[in-house]
């Protein structure tokens, strides 16, 4: 079968694979759902991969298939699975076991490990393909009502779970009630925790690089937020205007902008930071000042990857609860539509030159 793959360190070497199909024995203990393939999302860590920044080949491979945003329907399971069944819409998990203590407790998305395995990423293949095979384990139905929200389920985990950590992380402090946040960065994660954070009632100002009218800024607009540019008001103007957030979720990429939010949290507040910024890239921080704020005020930095099972059920039923309070408005983030696989070049070129491709994904097959 065909599949979308790179060879790891090996730049722009995006190509087309053979893989054998697979089987739902592959899976011990009659656990294995077979999968077909209907929909994969692409990000910025494809590209990255693809750039030749980091990943890695399964053993016995020289390429790596890429894909960490899985959308397909059940055409089979083990006879140990019950939680899905054939022609069930399914979503499933990314980072794998890697002989971490966390591993125990079922939080695959954390490892003591330094070797990590993440489908599509490092040493498993991905989902761009026709079919796959996984563990009953990692595999997350999704309601026949949210399918034309596809993709975005995984990008939806990394959100629910980055604003969970923020409040459990927030224990600490017995009481806790957090009413204006700022998400720095407005692209699939920043627009989905904008949507988790309105749903819990918070004043939310999204914030971001582009002006208005763009269409991150009616997105946002529509869940309730304020939109802001940066290019119009820094983050320390607009403190000036609203007062101090309690939380900021930082989905930017950029190192810069995560350093800047440590300057502007208010007293026991949290930042979250979601995004990888790669690069060599050297700033200056007033970092006497951020010393003494953060240790007089109590302040929480933490960072937040990855998604585990229970961070998906929960990014879905707030996707669910998105639609029935902003109707229509989370299917817009589905920008960039890539119809079949053999368009590999297509689904790279939005990927690197297209600054206003929201979210790309593939079209693998029609169900």
């Amino acid at each position: 079968m065909k599949a979308i793959a790179v060879r790891p360190g090996q730049a722009n070497s995006v190509h087309m694979a053979e893989l054998p199909k697979p089987a739902v024995a592959d899976v011990p203990d009659g656990r294995g759902v077979l999968v077909r393939v209907l929909k994969i999302g692409v990000d910025a860590t494809d590209r990255e991969i693809n750039d030749a920044l980091y990943g890695a080949s399964p053993p016995g491979y020289d390429f790596l298939v890429l894909g960490h945003e899985s959308f397909g329907i059940v055409e089979e399971v083990g006879p140990a699975v019950k939680h899905v069944q054939p022609g069930d819409y399914v979503t499933c998990t990314v980072r794998r076991p890697g002989g971490s203590i966390f591993d125990q407790i079922g939080r695959s998305d954390i490892t003591s490990e330094e070797v990590y395995y993440e489908r599509g990423i490092n040493l498993l293949h991905g989902y761009l393909t026709e079919y796959f095979v996984d563990d009953a384990e990692f595999i997350v139905r999704v309601p026949v009502g949210l399918k034309h929200l596809h993709v975005l389920a995984e990008p939806m985990s990394c959100a629910a779970k980055a604003v969970e950590q923020a409040f459990e992380a927030q224990k600490r402090l017995q009481v806790w009630k957090p009413e204006r946040a700022f998400v720095t960065g407005a692209g699939q994660i920043g627009l989905l925790a904008t949507l988790i954070l309105r749903l819990r009632g918070m004043e939310v100002y999204t914030i971001a690089r582009s002006g208005k009218p763009s269409l991150k800024a009616e997105i946002a607009e529509a869940y309730g937020a304020t939109y802001v540019s940066t290019r119009e008001i820094s983050l320390k103007e607009l403190v000036e205007q609203v007062g101090k957030p309690d939380l900021i979720i930082e989905a930017t990429g950029s190192s810069q902008v995560a350093f800047e939010a440590m300057e502007v949290l208010g007293h026991n507040g949290a930042i979250v930071w979601t995004s990888i910024t790669g690069g060599q890239r050297n700033i200056q921080i007033p970092s006497d000042h951020v010393n003494l704020n953060w240790v007089l005020g109590n302040k929480l930095l933490l960072g937040s990857v990855n998604a585990n099972y229970r961070h998906f059920e929960s990014g879905i039923a707030d996707m669910a609860l998105g639609e029935v309070t902003y109707p229509g408005v989370t299917e817009r983030i589905l920008t960039n539509p890539v119809d079949g696989l053999e368009n590999y070049a297509e689904m790279m070129r939005l990927l690197v030159e297209e600054k206003s491709a929201l979210k790309v994904y593939v079209n693998v097959a029609e169900g």
